[in-house]
C-alpha cells in the first residue's frame, strides 16, 4: 500500500459528508421555532436519543486516541470507562427525577431556579466556553489524522467538516442533530468493528495471538497500580473515580447532554436513554482498547518497524496504509462522523444555551421567533470561532488530544457539576454560598490545573469536594434563606416526585 487515499476513498468520504449534510436538513421542519427548535417536537424515539447521547461524549478522541494509547502502552486508561458504574446510577437516582419534575428549558435553567439568575448565566458561560474548546479539538484530531495520511490541507480538512456542521445545525435545530448524530454514532461503532474484523484476519492466529502476545508483552494491566496512598497520584482507582465524576457531571450539568433528556419529560425514557448510552460507550471503548493491542500484534508479525509517533495518530495510518482502497474510505468517514456528531451537538447546546439562559434571561419578553433567529446566528458565529480555533490547534503542540480533553472536562464541567450536586444535594445552600462557593471554587481549579502536578483525574474530586465545602460553608455564614425551603428543587423532595 502506498498509504494514500485513491479516488474511490475520496469519493466515498465525500459522498458520506453530503449525506449527512442532507439529512440534516430534510429531517428539519422548516417552520420549527422556540422550544420545539430547542428541545424537539416529541416525535424523536428514546434510542435516538441514546445513540446521540454516546456519539457526543465519545466522538474521534475514542476513534483514535484510544487505540493509539493502548498501542502505545497499556490498558490503563480502560479503566476510565468503569467510571460509567459511577456515572449512570447518579445521575438516574439523584438527579434525572428532579429535572423531569421541573420540566427544564435548558441545564442552567435549575440554576436560576434553585439558586438565582447570576448563577444561571455563570454557568452558561463557562458551559460555552468549555464547549468551544472542545469543538474546536474535536475538528483538530481527525483533520491532523487525515492530513498525515493523505497529504491532504489541514485548513482544507477543518474547513469543509466544519461548515457541513455548522449549516445543518444552525438550520434544523436539536431535530436535525439528534438524527445526523444517530446516523455518525452507528457509523463510528460500524467502522470500528468493521476495521477489527479486518486486523483480526491478518493476525497469524487472531484473537487468541492478540490475547497471547499481549498478556506476555505487558499490554494489559500488568503494571497499572491499583492505588496509591497519595490519592491524587495516577492509579487505578483514582482513574475510576475520577473519570466516574467527570461524566456524571456531563450527564447532570453539560447542556449538550442534558439537552436531549430535555427531549422528553418520561423518566422511564430518560433511564433507558442513561444504561443504552452506558452500554455503547463501555462497550466501544473496549473495542478501540482492543483494535490498539491488536496493531502492536499486527506490526510486531509484520518484523519491520513499529509504527511510532502520535498516539493519536496510529490506527489512522493503519487505515490508509494496510486497507485496501474504498475501505479506507469508509473508515475515515467513520472517523468524521464521529467528530462531526461532537461539533453539531457542540453548536446546538451552545446556541441553545446562549438564547434561553443569557439573552432570554435579560430579555424576558422575547418572542420564540426572536430566539430562534438568535440561536441559528450563534449557532453559525460560534462554528466560525470553533473552525478559527481549530486551525490555531492544528499548529500547536498537543501531544495527546485524549489527555488534553479529560483535562478541560474536569476543570470546566468540575465547576459546574459541583455547583449542581450542591444545589441537588442540600437545601440550605443558598444564592450567596453559591456565588461565593462557585468563585473559590474557580480559584482552585487554575490553581490545581495550571500550578501543580496533581493528576488531572484528580480534577473532578477536588472541584466537587470544594463546591461542596465552599458552597455549604458560605451559605451556613451567609445565613440567607434558601429557594429549596418549601419548593421540590433537590433530591430530598424525590417522594413527591412520583
Amino acid at each position: 500500500m502506498d498509504g494514500k487515499f485513491a479516488i474511490i476513498d475520496y469519493v466515498i468520504l465525500f459522498a458520506y459528508l453530503l449525506f449527512i449534510l442532507y439529512v440534516g436538513i430534510a429531517v428539519a421542519k422548516k417552520e420549527m421555532q422556540g422550544k420545539e427548535f430547542f428541545k424537539g417536537d416529541g416525535s424523536i424515539p428514546w434510542w435516538v436519543t441514546s445513540v446521540s447521547l454516546f456519539a457526543t461524549l465519545l466522538s474521534p478522541i475514542s476513534f483514535l486516541s484510544l487505540a493509539g494509547n493502548s498501542y502505545l502502552g497499556t490498558w490503563e486508561l480502560w479503566f476510565a470507562q468503569l467510571g460509567l458504574f459511577i456515572a449512570v446510577p447518579v445521575a438516574i437516582y439523584f438527579f434525572l427525577p428532579v429535572y423531569r419534575r421541573l420540566n427544564l428549558d435548558t441545564a442552567y435553567e435549575y440554576l436560576e431556579r434553585r439558586f438565582d439568575r447570576k448563577m444561571r448565566i455563570l454557568g452558561s458561560v463557562l458551559f460555552i466556553v468549555y464547549q468551544v474548546g472542545r469543538m474546536s479539538i474535536i475538528m483538530y484530531l481527525p483533520a491532523i489524522a487525515l492530513t498525515a495520511v493523505t497529504g491532504i490541507n489541514t485548513v482544507v480538512i477543518i474547513l469543509f467538516m466544519g461548515v457541513i456542521a455548522t449549516i445543518y445545525s444552525a438550520f434544523g435545530g436539536i431535530k436535525s442533530v439528534l438524527w445526523t448524530d444517530f446516523i455518525q454514532g452507528i457509523v463510528l461503532i460500524g467502522g470500528g468493528i468493521f476495521a477489527l474484523i479486518i486486523l483480526l484476519f491478518s493476525i497469524d492466529g487472531g484473537v487468541g495471538e492478540v490475547l497471547r502476545v499481549g498478556s506476555a508483552d505487558h499490554k494489559f494491566f500488568a503494571d497499572t497500580v491499583l492505588f496509591d496512598p497519595n490519592f491524587v497520584n495516577n492509579s487505578i482507582l483514582l482513574v475510576l473515580v475520577g473519570a466516574g465524576l467527570s461524566t456524571a457531571f456531563s450527564y447532570i450539568s453539560s447542556q449538550d447532554m442534558v439537552q436531549r433528556y430535555l427531549t422528553t419529560n418520561d423518566l422511564k425514557e430518560m433511564n433507558k436513554m442513561t444504561y443504552l448510552n452506558g452500554f455503547l460507550s463501555l462497550g466501544t471503548a473496549t473495542l478501540f482498547f482492543f483494535i490498539g493491542t491488536s496493531l502492536y500484534v499486527f506490526y510486531t508479525q509484520q518484523a519491520g518497524p513499529m509504527p511510532e509517533g502520535k498516539a493519536d495518530l496510529i490506527f489512522a495510518n493503519f487505515i490508509v496504509s494496510e486497507l485496501p482502497a474504498g475501505i479506507s474510505g469508509l473508515l475515515i468517514a467513520g472517523l468524521f462522523a464521529a467528530g462531526q456528531s461532537t461539533l453539531s451537538t457542540g453548536l446546538n447546546s451552545v446556541a441553545t444555551s446562549w438564547t434561553l439562559d443569557i439573552q432570554k434571561v435579560l430579555k424576558p419578553d422575547m418572542s420564540d421567533e426572536k430566539s430562534t433567529k438568535i440561536a441559528r446566528n450563534i449557532s453559525t458565529l460560534v462554528g466560525i470561532f470553533s473552525i478559527a480555533f481549530a486551525i490555531v490547534l492544528a499548529y500547536s503542540d498537543v501531544s495527546s488530544a485524549y489527555s488534553w480533553f479529560n483535562g478541560l472536562m474536569g476543570l470546566a464541567l468540575g465547576i459546574i457539576g459541583g455547583t449542581f450536586t450542591l444545589g441537588v444535594m442540600t437545601k440550605k445552600a443558598n444564592s450567596t454560598g453559591a456565588l461565593l462557593g462557585f468563585v473559590a471554587t474557580t480559584v482552585v481549579a487554575i490553581y490545581v490545573s495550571y500550578f501543580t502536578d496533581i493528576s488531572l483525574w484528580a480534577y473532578s474530586i477536588i472541584n466537587l469536594v470544594a463546591s461542596l465545602v465552599f458552597g455549604y460553608g458560605f451559605s451556613l455564614l451567609f445565613n440567607e434563606k434558601s429557594k429549596a425551603q418549601g419548593a421540590e428543587l433537590t433530591f430530598y423532595d424525590k417522594k413527591e416526585l412520583g
